[in-house]
């Protein structure tokens, strides 16, 4: 089968003739209905060996980690699922067993190594391999190739929503920062969960025209030096009680601190490098909650795609042959689809 791999640290990836795999005890394998594209895909190409080892990536591997497909054979041991079962996959790799993994805070375990698409084979192949039944969700009616965005797209951007949920009391405001693939999802879910005023900052007028289509009460153009102020002006000088960064360069991260109102949250999704130049004491909202995290857990996976189930989420995508996966990606990264990019096999 033809799979979409990294073969060298610091070089493109490419279509690649790779064997179909076949699973061993407790593993299943998985016929792709669709994966979705991230722009954390487009990154992977340019880490460094060094840092690609101590990460415990192993060279090479398939990229792909927003999965939807059908169950297509088990291994040994796998019980609660049948073939032909519709399934998407959890992204992230966990444990099971440590404290964080007990609690449902799978996403902080320290244990779980590389994730499927991240280090070792995901998506963008015909087939692939799942080494445990507790990294599968079955999906009922969904569309397995709609579902694959929401267990990392909209699972990510629910994660850091439902942080700040128990900020977001009537009459209260809560700003996302990037309108993109996980900003928009971010929109929808404030907008379905809370009685927030939802207020979305991007660059695009198409994305904000986007927003305003998922839920969003407000939009503003893009950050600059006036977004502060035009924060502030729309909470009454009070600030908001939530703020989602999901751009993460150094001017988002400053206007969206700043606009945080006293006792308000600031969550800082995106992994634009950016850094926070003030200093902490007297730059920081005083009593805010501010965190930060990498992807989501398995119960955010499971909640995402039960409200998509019931028709309280929209999941669009922009379908792609596999033939034109380089293509995909190309329009990802100059910000030209709709929805998220999914790539189906050929055939």
């Amino acid at each position: 089968m033809m799979a979409y791999r990294l073969v060298e640290w610091e070089r493109p990836p490419e279509p690649v003739e790779v064997e179909v795999p076949r699973p061993g005890p407790g593993e299943l394998l998985v016929r792709v209905a669709g994966n979705g594209l991230c722009h954390s895909d487009i990154t992977m190409g340019q880490i460094p060996a060094a840092i690609g080892a101590e990460l415990g990536w192993q060279m090479p591997f398939t990229l792909g980690h927003e999965i939807g497909g059908w169950v297509d054979e088990l291994g040994a041991d796998v019980t609660g699922f049948a073939t032909g079962d519709p399934v998407a996959l959890v992204s992230p790799s966990s444990c099971g067993c440590c404290s964080w993994c007990i609690r449902g805070q799978d996403s902080a375990c320290p244990h779980g190594g590389a994730g499927r698409g991240y280090g070792r084979d995901g998506g963008l192949a015909p087939y692939v391999l799942v080494d445990s039944a507790r990294a599968v969700i079955k999906l009922g009616p969904l569309d397995p190739m709609v579902a694959g965005p929401l267990t990392d797209a909209g699972a990510t951007s629910y994660h850091a929503v439902r942080r700040v949920l128990p900020k977001l009391v009537p009459g209260s405001t809560a700003v996302v920062l990037g309108a993109g693939g996980l900003g928009s999802f971010a929109v929808q879910f404030l907008a379905t969960l809370s009685p927030a005023r939802v207020v979305a900052v991007d660059i695009s007028p198409a994305r904000r025209d986007f927003a305003r289509e998922m839920g969003a009460h407000d939009v503003l153009a893009g950050v600059d030096d006036s977004t502060t102020a035009q924060l502030l002006e729309l909470t009454h000088g009070a600030g908001a009680e939530a703020v989602l960064d999901f751009v993460g360069v150094d001017a988002t991260i400053s206007a969206g601190l700043a606009s945080v109102r006293r006792a308000g949250a600031f969550a800082l999704v995106g992994a634009g490098g950016g850094t926070f130049v003030r200093p902490w004491f007297g730059g920081l909202p005083n009593e805010a909650d501010i965190f930060c995290f990498q992807g989501s857990s398995i119960s955010d996976a499971r909640d995402v795609l039960a409200l998509a189930a019931g028709g309280l989420l929209r999941s669009e995508i922009d379908v792609f042959p596999f033939s034109r996966v380089q293509e995909a990606y190309e329009q990802l990264d100059t910000g030209r689809l709709r929805g998220r990019a999914v790539v189906v096999p050929d055939g």
